[in-house]
């Protein structure tokens, strides 16, 4: 087996995985915002896990550039996985930003990002899901 096959190889499992993780990451912050009462450790469990969800999308994102470089892939399904990974990274900084001026006096801020943090993470596993989706059928 040549190297550019192992490369390959390799490659598709990780990339797969990866997402994976990424998935479980998301459903775990999902379930801290759901189920943590405490803003102050809700933020601090969010604060925790922020750059191994940044590590492992860019995870995911390299992987899929190699895959598609190596395989001279260019598709629209490859395109889209492009603006989906922007959009995953985006709205998670978007989801920091908000929570990191959050004061602890502020209960009326503190309901209003648990609401908007949800919603980020709905968003973020339906992109996922629809990436997915679309990768499968073409």
């Amino acid at each position: 087996m040549d190297a550019g096959s192992q490369l390959i190889a390799s490659s598709t499992p990780t990339h797969v995985y990866a997402l994976f993780l990424l998935m479980a990451i998301i459903a775990y912050n999902f379930y801290t915002v759901h189920t943590q009462k405490e803003f102050i450790l809700m933020a601090q469990r969010l604060r925790k896990v922020t750059p191994l969800y940044h590590s492992v999308n860019f995870a995911v994102a390299y992987l899929g550039t190699v895959l598609s470089a190596f395989t001279h892939d260019m598709s629209w399904t490859v395109m889209l996985m492009i603006p989906t990974t922007l959009f995953l990274m985006i709205t998670e900084i978007k989801r920091y930003k908000k929570m990191r001026v959050i004061k602890l006096a502020e209960t009326e801020l503190q309901e209003e990002f648990k609401v908007f943090a949800k919603k980020i993470y709905t968003m973020q596993v339906i992109a996922i899901v629809i990436m997915y989706v679309i990768a499968k059928l073409f």
